[in-house]
């Protein structure tokens, strides 16, 4: 019997057991995150402040709740990022559907936000309450990078909860693998925003290689 599962409620022990996916805590795995980043701009490092400022402040005014964060956040780093701008395109709210080898398990659900090169994921980017941990979110989207049409293509995410942010990579060999980077926060000292932008540029890159190799 077939068993659909929403991606939503799924957790790292059913992605184990349903599709063999594997931490992998060698630093080699995923250097992307700190190898090679571009620079940002003076622009991009006042536009930054505004918006951790903007975070900081609405902190005085709980709940801080998914919309309000991704309104404050995500929405303007992904503006100073150029990815509303070609080649890439932003779709929210894409339906998937990841079916497991045995296809006894079907999961299904919708991403928060996925910008797109040429049907390339280039960032999968799963946004939380300011109360819920990373761990909320990574196995859903996890289960949505599985979903990755293009599975010779390493498949990178950003899970963004409340003020901090992590990176996750996701290869499909023989058995998926996956690692995560640091986690960065707005209320660090300095603004983690600038390595945050500063990655997410990275990997777009990476992927638009890939796609233009």
């Amino acid at each position: 019997m077939v068993q659909t599962l929403q991606a939503q409620a799924v957790n790292l022990r059913d992605l184990i057991d349903k599709f063999g996916i594997q931490l992998v805590e060698d630093e080699g795995f995923f250097r992307e995150w700190q190898d090679n980043l571009p620079e940002i701009t003076d622009l991009d490092r006042q536009l930054l402040d505004k918006v951790k400022a903007g975070y900081i402040n609405l902190l005085n005014y709980p709940p801080l709740l998914e919309n309000v964060i991704r309104m404050a956040v995500l929405d303007p780093m992904l503006f100073i990022g150029d990815f509303y701008l070609a080649p890439f395109y932003v779709k929210a709210e894409k339906s998937v559907e990841i079916i497991s080898e045995d296809e006894g398990t079907i999961i299904t659900g919708n991403m928060d936000t996925l910008v797109l090169k040429d049907q390339f994921w280039v960032m999968v980017i799963e946004s939380k309450k300011d109360s819920f941990s990373f761990e909320a979110g990574l196995a859903q989207i996890l289960a949505y990078m599985l979903g990755n049409p293009h599975p010779n293509q390493p498949s990178y995410g950003l899970i963004n909860a409340g003020g901090s942010f992590i990176f996750v990579k996701l290869v499909k060999a023989e058995r998926p693998l996956y690692s995560t980077s640091n986690i960065f926060g707005i209320r660090n000292r300095g603004n983690d925003l600038y390595t945050v932008l500063k990655i997410m540029k990275r990997l777009c890159q990476l992927v638009i290689s890939s796609a233009e190799a």
